[in-house]
């Protein structure tokens, strides 16, 4: 087992094909630490695997890194193998798909909004966004819209 292996884990949780970081997000997942060679040398961040256990984390993962800033301290982690919603283990599966158990699996994207913004209570979402007075003052700008453009073509 490598003390790189919660990275692996974080990089197969991801959804998406590219997944740019920094470092202190890397040292985050982590849990700890990168070495002073994450800083300052490029090559730390190779996809070659020979002696390196940070690359087989990554590429273990499906993941390889490119456009390492050493300077900015970011790079991105880009996915070389069939991942995120493609991924069959990961795919939404219907309830009739899964009779063997008694749990139904969730839509990867089910909460994926939690957090961003608020309904206040005793808010009625299925209200319609127009009341009738203000439908019927936008279908008869529409109409007058739409007679402008007519004329305006008659005219030419």
């Amino acid at each position: 087992m490598s003390k790189y292996d919660v990275l692996t884990g974080f990089l197969k949780s991801q959804l998406t094909g590219r997944v740019a970081v920094t470092f202190a997000e890397v040292e985050e997942a982590l849990g700890f630490a990168l070495p002073a060679s994450a800083y300052a040398h490029p090559a730390w961040w190779s996809n070659d695997p020979t002696g390196h256990s940070q690359a087989r984390a990554w590429l273990e993962a499906g993941f390889e890194t490119e456009q390492v800033d050493i300077a900015g301290r970011r790079l991105v982690f880009r996915r070389t193998t069939p991942g995120g919603l493609q991924d069959e283990g990961r795919m939404f599966k219907h309830a009739a798909e899964t009779t063997a158990r008694k749990k139904v699996d969730k839509h990867p994207a089910a909460g994926a909004m939690k957090g961003l913004f608020t309904i206040e209570p005793g808010y009625d979402i299925t209200r319609p966004a127009l009341d009738d007075d203000e439908l019927a003052e936008w279908e008869a700008n529409l109409e007058r819209k739409a007679r402008m453009i007519e004329e305006g073509l008659r005219r030419k």
